[in-house]
């Protein structure tokens, strides 16, 4: 299926969960990362439930520091 992370195009697997891409990031197990599908927040207790659909719109957000 096609969608976009940050507005950027990707293809998964059909039935894909939020969790199954933000491993595809590379991002497993990282704090500080906020996620939302179609401009709606997802708590990350939700991430392995959340199945992403064709066309869905995901804004991946990291926490950074600075001085």
């Amino acid at each position: 299926m096609n969608i976009s992370v940050n507005d950027e195009p990707r293809t998964l697997p059909e039935a894909a969960t939020l969790e199954t891409l933000i491993a595809e990031l590379g991002l497993a197990g990282r704090g500080g990362l906020a996620v939302a599908v179609n401009d709606s927040v997802v708590p990350r207790a939700r991430w392995g439930e959340q199945t992403l659909a064709e066309g869905d719109r995901v804004l991946v957000i990291r926490a950074t520091q600075g001085g």
